[in-house]
């Protein structure tokens, strides 16, 4: 599986990298071109190094070029024609639009593939350092014949004769190109070339397969998950264990890729969580707590600590006094840092670099206050097998956005933790543990950070063979490619063409090492043991052995298809069966019938002698009738075969029956039955005969079943027939019946009562034709029934539907099935519900649908009344659910939806704390009635305090809401709503004095920048004219209460615009704010600059949420 994202670009403003396309919506962004992960059609397998090649175009009289676009001559890379393609004045934007072009992609054979880096330069004539240029990577095939950038350069800048681009009217054009080998995915055989088979992918699960592999190949891990007790009633899709065992087992002993469904499934996972990518480190911890989980009480308890666990100690020590904290955890990975490190050793330096405690942060010793100390980690033990996660990506504050590190980071094959003297040790470690680590295995993560692809290189013997184990295929690599290889940083390509422009070809590497797995030499015997069958339980063994030979056969099966013919035979044995149970419309379910599969060049006699053995029915008394599609979308025996027919072969008669081409022939076999029960020769036919089937309706017991056929001629009459239709349901023959013809059900039922007195033809029966009789119902009975006749009781069952209800708590679980009808009121299934679970008032049942393709609930609920009947309520766009939440509401929902909740926190006025509060009020009330609201439930400094109500977003106050404003639009989800008392000073304001924010901040350098993050609580102040900063000063430290010693430290800034403007104690604070002509309040303040040492507020939680991907759940 390869990549179709293109690298991350730098710039903000860079271009976009697109196959061209004649557009004309403007620039594609980059999230257009293929997100995630995409099935490729073959795997750029690095054989040597790659050829490569620089083709230089000049292009003269370039402005007079009066074409859309333009194509160089054919150039040759790697045994390949390419070409280069420009839009002189742009592909529909104001930038030259240039690409690399496979030449001959019109005539190249079908599937064809290959994959090239490349980069595309114009060249500056007069500054060759000046040249721009652009380097990318793709995968070319049919669909993507060519690749490279829409919006290369403006075009104000390329046709600018000072700037050096255009020289005489002559534009210089480089395309540098390196083509990798491709080798043929179609014909690859991963066993047969290298003897591992590799894992599908079901979307976007190649991080699951990284690491599953990797688990696999510690095989001391292998024996323990086979030695786990299973049992043969166990299914795979429901244990953990057994579904890793079966994994395990087919990874060992198939021949071909392995499906992870059944795994996947054991993780609670659906279809969606298997599309949406996580994070491998992720997965790891979660699956090991798993497993250490079901290990339990068995007798591999213990293996997951014993392979994987470690143990640091934190530390704490005094520099002046005697005082010492330390504290052990155990670890089963470890994070390193990558940024700002060359290699893992500086990342372990990192890890225990000693932290001084000491200034504004000293640390606070028990029996000794504030102290100078050290704080740092060491190592008191390191696992067998040490697993060491690279953080590759991280969150960058300047930018908003979790980012990529794509820095060159080394890592060794022999990793030694005991250098320089046991540096990363702790004095309490074993120091005769030798702890040399040997690299098992590198997961590598190629892309950016929003989507990518992940692979891993293993050596699973530890030997000097490494192999890549990418999805299905697993190929085998040498040392450089796993190791050197996925160190990232740039690469640079050798030149071949030294000369005119001498610059190096360089490319950012998006493919490196993201997991690291090492084994300790002392443990590898141990470790690297022989796992075979006698691990493997026998009923597992059986079990998959049994899969493979189903599997094997399914194959063969697949593969004779097209000599073969399916031939479904119905007969009436079959409608009593099905008819009242398994289906109640039409007359059977052709998938659970008989089926032979016969050849097709088999003669129809001989087909009906395998009929006779199998049923018992001599071949003189079998006739056999074909069914055909109605126009009102029913199925039914349409005539029967004729003697011309049977002396076909099976193949041509399918192909008579079946317009449609597919595999089957449905057949319904007729026996006539004479008194002793014996068959007979089936009856003549003639035009006048109809073949009638007939159901059965008992109102009392709302069964139906299925009581015989018979023909009838056109011009007979029902009333002909009755007594015999007594008989046939074990009536008395003068029993008065009704009689009704099933004519169809979809969409709608159409069932139509049979005047008796009519003949069959008026009535317009034919063959295959349904009818449907009953008692007459007696008019003054008192027995009510639900359903009294055959279409109520049809109409009944067609609408029918088994609803499974889950608590909206719980979205996982069904809680409880309800038999309703699609024809239900929104109010019939509130009462249902209510009803079900004992609760009195139905309208405090609030229902949400369920979502088919992420297998959630919808995020908002169904509105009272807001659907006309259940059938709405199960449909999400065009699929149908079965599946509804509910849950249970303090007060009856049509109140509710009438009601606005607002989470306000109430910051006290004296007190050092902040109490979040529910308010719920009508939509149509405004800010007062919030505030009244909050009065009854907040303590007030006095009776007569008076509140306002704040927008607070990222420690900047936005609004004051006004008392008369309604709250309906009022958002409460993103930024937070603060109630406080309003300071009496701020009541009577003079003439000059002003109302202004005051706001903490501290100067962030990252990114060479200096960017100001403010923090903590916003404020407003009064300041009055004239008023000097010290005295400001003095009664910001009274409000906030700050301890001398601290405030010392503050600065004060007058803000505008981000920008600080330092103040001295003499400067007059009035005399900034004079401006009334800014953007809003906020944009200019008082800054309070100082460390933010106060603990996070969990009310904050709505803000600067960063989500990087989703977390991983293990459900089961």
């Amino acid at each position: 599986m390869t990549m179709m994202t293109p690298p991350p670009l730098d710039q903000e403003d860079e271009e976009m990298l697109v196959p061209h396309s004649d557009f004309n919506d403007g620039p594609q962004s980059m999230e257009v071109v293929a997100q995630g992960e995409t099935i490729s059609t073959a795997e750029n397998q690095q054989v040597e190094e790659p050829p490569s090649t620089r083709f230089t175009w000049t292009i003269e009289n370039f402005s007079r070029l009066n074409v859309k676009k333009y194509y160089s001559d054919v150039f040759i890379v790697g045994g390949y024609k390419w070409r280069i393609l420009i839009f002189p004045k742009g592909n529909n934007v104001d930038h030259l639009s240039m690409y690399l072009d496979v030449a001959d992609s019109a005539t190249l054979p079908y599937g064809w593939s290959r994959y090239a880096q490349f980069s595309l330069a114009v060249v500056n004539q007069i500054h060759s350092k000046y040249s721009i240029r652009k380097d990318t990577q793709h995968q070319f095939n049919a669909r993507e014949s060519d690749w490279g950038f829409t919006s290369f350069m403006p075009l104000s800048e390329l046709y600018d004769p000072g700037k050096g681009f255009l020289v005489n009217d002559t534009c210089v054009v480089e395309a540098e190109v390196a083509v990798r080998k491709v080798v043929d995915y179609w014909t690859y055989d991963s066993k047969k070339e290298t003897g591992y088979v590799g894992l599908k992918n079901q979307g976007a699960t190649c991080y699951m397969n990284s690491l599953l592999q990797t688990l696999y190949h510690i095989p001391y891990f292998r024996k323990a998950v086979y030695h786990m007790p299973t049992t043969e009633n166990d299914m795979p899709s429901g244990s953990i264990p057994l579904a890793l065992q079966s994994l395990f087992y087919k990874l060992q002993y198939s021949d071909n890729s392995v499906a992870t469904k059944e795994l996947t499934k054991s993780f609670g996972w659906d279809t969606y969580d298997s599309f949406m990518q996580h994070d491998v480190q992720e997965l790891n911890r979660v699956l090991c707590e798993k497993l250490e989980d079901k290990m339990k009480g068995t007798v591999v308890e213990g293996t997951i600590q014993q392979l994987f666990e470690g143990h640091h100690m934190n530390y704490i020590e005094c520099i002046n006094v005697d005082y010492k904290s330390t504290r052990k955890e155990s670890f089963y990975d470890l994070q390193l840092d990558v940024k700002g490190c060359r290699d893992v050793y500086a990342s372990f330096d990192k890890y225990v670099e000693v932290e001084r405690l000491e200034g504004d942060n000293k640390y606070h010793a028990e029996q000794y206050g504030l102290q100078d100390a050290k704080k740092g980690v060491l190592f008191i033990d390191f696992p067998p097998v040490l697993q060491l996660q690279l953080k590759r990506f991280e969150y960058d504050f300047m930018r908003d956005t979790m980012v990529k590190i794509n820095d060159r980071y080394e890592f060794p094959l022999q990793l030694d933790l005991d250098r320089e003297d046991g540096k990363y040790l702790s004095p309490d470690a074993d120091r005769s543990v030798r702890n040399l680590y040997t690299l098992h295995s590198v997961l590598v993560h190629s892309g950016g950070v929003h989507g990518g692809h992940y692979y891993a290189f293993i050596r699973p013997t530890l030997s000097d063979q490494w192999f890549k184990f990418d999805d299905e295929r697993v190929t085998k690599e040498d040392t450089k490619r796993a190791l050197e290889e996925q160190y990232g940083g740039e690469e640079e390509l050798p030149q071949t063409n030294p000369g005119f422009n001498n610059t190096p070809f360089k490319f950012t590497k998006y493919s490196n090492a993201y997991m690291l797995v090492y084994i300790r030499e002392s443990d590898k015997e141990k470790i690297i043991c022989n796992v075979d069958e006698k691990d493997i339980a026998e009923h597992l063994r059986i079990r998959l052995k049994k899969e493979q030979e189903e599997k094997e056969h399914k194959k063969k099966e697949k593969a004779e298809a097209h000599l073969y013919t399916i031939i479904k035979v119905a007969r009436s044995e079959d409608l009593a069966d099905q008819i009242g149970k398994d289906i109640y419309f039409d007359l059977v379910d052709h998938d659970k019938v008989r089926s032979f599969r016969i050849q097709k060049q088999l003669p129809f006699s001989l087909f009906k002698e395998e009929v006779a053995r199998e049923f018992g029915i001599p071949v003189q008394y079998q006739r056999f009738w074909l069914w055909a599609k109605r126009q009102n979308h029913t199925y039914r025996p349409n005539r029967p075969l004729t003697q011309q027919e049977e002396l076909q072969s099976v193949g041509q008669l399918r192909e008579v029956s079946n317009k449609a081409h597919n595999a089957e022939l449905k057949l319904f076999l007729e026996v006539e039955l004479g008194p002793d029960g014996h068959p007979h020769p089936p009856p003549d036919k003639t035009k006048e005969d109809i073949l009638l089937f007939f159901k059965l309706y008992d109102p009392e017991k709302e069964e139906l079943r299925y009581v015989g056929r018979l023909f009838v001629k056109a011009g007979g009459k029902p009333v002909e027939i009755l007594t015999r239709l007594n008989e046939m349901a074990g009536f008395p023959p003068n029993e008065e019946i009704e009689l009704y013809e099933e004519i169809k059900f979809e969409p709608t039922v159409m069932c139509e009562h049979i005047d008796k007195r009519m003949t069959f033809r008026a009535s317009q029966l034919e063959d295959g034709d349904i009818i449907c009789f009953q008692k007459s119902p007696l008019v003054d009975t008192d027995e009510h029934c639900r359903y009294p006749d055959v279409p109520s009781f049809l109409e009944y069952v067609h609408n029918r539907q088994v609803v499974h209800f889950r608590s909206l708590d719980k979205p996982k679980e069904d809680d409880f099935c309800l038999e309703l009808s699609k024809l239900h009121t929104y109010d019939d299934v509130v009462e249902r519900v209510a009803r079900h679970i004992g609760l009195q008032e139905p309208s405090k049942i609030r229902l949400t649908s369920h979502n088919c393709y992420s297998q959630q609930p919808k995020p908002q609920p169904i509105k009272y009344r807001g659907v006309e009947h259940l059938s709405d309520m199960l449909v999400h766009y065009n699929q149908t659910s079965d599946i509804l939440y509910y849950e249970v509401l303090d007060i009856p929902l049509p109140e509710l939806q009438g009601l606005k909740t607002l989470k306000v926190a109430f910051h006290h006025s004296t007190k050092d704390e902040v109490v979040i509060h529910s308010i719920r009020l009508p939509k149509q009330s405004t800010v007062g009635d919030v505030i009244n609201d909050l009065k009854s439930k907040v303590e007030l400094s006095n009776p007569n305090a008076e509140l306002r109500l704040l927008e607070v977003f990222y420690h900047k106050i936005y609004k004051i809401f006004p008392l008369n404003e309604k709250i309906e639009n009022i958002n409460d989800q993103y930024w937070t709503l603060r109630a406080e008392e309003i300071p009496e000073e701020e009541k009577n304001l003079g003439a000059h004095d002003r109302l202004i924010h005051v706001y903490h901040f501290t100067k962030d350098a990252s990114q060479n920048q200096m960017q100001v993050q403010n923090f903590g609580e916003p404020f407003f102040l009064v300041i009055h004219e004239g008023e000097t900063l010290a005295e400001v000063k003095l009664r910001i430290q009274k409000k906030l209460q700050v301890p001398d010693e601290e405030f010392r430290k503050w600065k004060f800034a007058f803000m505008s615009l981000g920008r600080p403007e330092y103040l001295q104690d003499a400067d007059v604070v009035s005399s900034r704010f004079q401006r009334r002509d800014v953007y809003g309040a906020w944009e200019q303040y008082l800054g309070l600059e100082h460390s933010d040492t106060a603990p996070k507020r969990a009310y904050t939680i709505n803000q600067a949420r960063h989500t990087f991907e989703k977390p991983v759940k293990i459900y089961n």
